[in-house]
């Protein structure tokens, strides 16, 4: 016969759960305030230097590139 012993973890688990919610909802926030700062550098930048609709578009673009090498460095 095999020696099995069977353990109930289900408060664990819900609190476990729960840390790790709070911890995603807590970096979404964090990362929703740090993509709201950066638009608005964006937008001071543009305003202070005048740019074209062109060299706005650009500097958008450059950022999206921004966020995408962000992403994939997560990613690894």
């Amino acid at each position: 016969m095999r020696n099995i012993e069977t353990r109930k973890f289900s408060a664990e688990v819900e609190q476990l759960s729960t840390i790790i919610t709070s911890a995603r909802a807590k970096e979404r926030a964090e990362r929703g305030l740090l993509v709201a700062r950066r638009l608005t550098g964006l937008a001071m930048q543009i305003q202070q230097k005048g740019l074209s609709g062109v060299e706005a578009a650009e500097l958008i673009r450059q950022e999206a590139e921004r966020y995408q090498n962000e992403a994939q460095e997560a990613m690894h």
